[in-house]
């Protein structure tokens, strides 16, 4: 069966605007909401896990490659999507979740997570190897020829798996990969950054060299026609507090480089809270693959901070509050390894971070028991309250425009699920023709 992924490709060779946005994201309202909009266009959705998130020793999502393709499948059977109409990705696979480990080792379980992705039927690998591991020298810059021969290697192995696959399966669709030494860290940046620098054409063009001669060094004679993109760094960034707006006259050279190779797309990254007019920029100029994650679930975090805030006003006794605020901010508070390293700054700082940071580090604790019992219960108690308009049009005015006009039912859940969808639209208008969105563009 033809990769689904490969119609992007043969839309733009005809000069029909196309691409795809690719959620990365394990949070189930998220993925609810993605699915529930799909289902109103027909649309074909990609949602991706990081090798952080899932891998063969579960990552924080407590996952396996297959765990996570049967939980986004089950999401889809409780709504009624198809299945068909999901493409499965691997964000960041390779060695990043052991890259403090010697390379022999980092790269066996590198090899072993990849492997695991396309015998589970994930169609998008996206061969991340431009960290440095454990026995790379500290102070100087890993060599493209390195970062090539890694990607290569892990190739391999999911050449191999595929081909597994087709004996099990004979209709299996053959993956499609992306590859790329220019990758922006996966949740934003770090740090606050103005010196934020688009790729040089010459090192994109050099990536795409040192690839090809080690796919011929490892005798992958066909590999070249499965790579469907490159990550590279457009100027697209952002941060605990900062966006950086993407600007199409500073990546002109680096798009116009990229005519010379029909056959690939760029792919960017932390493409999160750019305004709908620059993501659709910068599909119209090659970066035909735009991934968000944080923004969508910093939707969620929003949305039900809103919620928190109507429940105080309608619930005056706290204890029967769900107080999910409070909750989320003693859990992070309690294990602070999501945030540390990211969140600086005085005490003050790091408070309003860890609420309101663009990055949403909060995202990795709301699998945790006490945040989900808190989140179930703020749901439950608006079971059999009617949210007041006023209410809504204080705290949550986007939805307060649909519910008022018949278009949203006015549920806690269905309002936070909408919170999502604002920010899968602006991704929409990006790729599809004559396509309009309700907020400012």
């Amino acid at each position: 069966m033809k990769n689904k992924l490969l119609d992007i490709l043969e839309k733009r060779t005809l000069g029909i605007h196309s691409g795809i946005p690719s959620f990365c994201s394990a949070n189930k309202i998220v993925i609810e909401a993605i699915m529930d909009q799909a289902k109103r266009f027909d649309d074909t959705v990609l949602i991706e896990a990081t090798s952080n998130q899932v891998n063969q020793y579960g990552g924080y999502m407590s996952m396996t490659s297959v765990d996570f393709r049967e939980y986004v499948y089950k999401i889809a059977d409780q709504i009624g999507f198809d299945k068909e109409k999901i493409i499965l990705g691997g964000d960041h696979l390779g060695p990043l979740p052991w890259c403090n480990e010697p390379a022999e080792s980092a790269m066996e379980k590198a090899k072993k997570l990849v492997y695991d992705c396309v015998k589970a039927g994930y169609t998008k690998v996206h061969l991340d190897t431009s960290m440095k591991l454990g026995d790379d020298p500290v102070d100087e810059m890993l060599e493209n020829e390195v970062i090539a021969e890694r990607g290569a290697i892990l190739y391999k192995e999911c050449d191999r798996a595929y081909k597994e696959l087709l004996e099990e399966n004979p209709n299996a669709v053959h993956p499609v990969y992306i590859i790329g030494s220019e990758v922006p860290i996966p949740g934003g940046s770090q740090e606050e950054d103005d010196n934020l620098k688009v790729t040089n054409p010459r090192d994109f063009e050099s990536t795409i060299i040192a690839y090809r001669k080690k796919f011929d060094k490892l005798g992958l004679k066909d590999a070249w026609n499965h790579i469907i993109g490159i990550v590279v760094q457009p100027g697209v960034e952002f941060g605990n507090s900062d966006i950086h707006a993407y600007n199409r006259i500073d990546a002109k050279k680096l798009c116009d480089r990229l005519k010379k190779y029909p056959n690939i797309v760029f792919e960017g990254h932390s493409t999160d809270y750019q305004p709908p007019v620059k993501l659709r920029e910068m599909v119209e100029d090659g970066i035909a693959i735009i991934k968000v994650g944080p923004a969508l679930t910093n939707a969620v975090r929003e949305a039900i901070f809103a919620l928190s805030m109507i429940e105080e006003e309608l619930i005056p006794d706290k204890k029967q509050r769900a107080n999910f605020i409070d909750v989320l901010e003693k859990e992070m508070l309690k294990d602070n390894k999501n945030w540390i390293k990211h969140y600086h700054g005085d005490e003050l700082s790091q408070h309003i971070a860890r609420k309101y940071s663009f990055s949403d580090r909060s995202r990795y604790y709301f699998s945790n028991k006490a945040v989900v019992k808190a989140q179930e219960k703020l749901f439950e108690n608006f079971e059999d309250i009617e949210i007041p308009l006023p209410l809504l049009h204080q705290y949550m005015p986007m939805q307060y425009l649909k519910v008022r006009d018949g278009k949203l039912a006015n549920k806690a859940r269905e309002l936070v699920k909408d919170a999502v969808v604002c920010v899968v639209e602006d991704y929409n208008y990006a790729v599809k023709c004559n396509y309009m969105v309700n907020s400012m563009i």
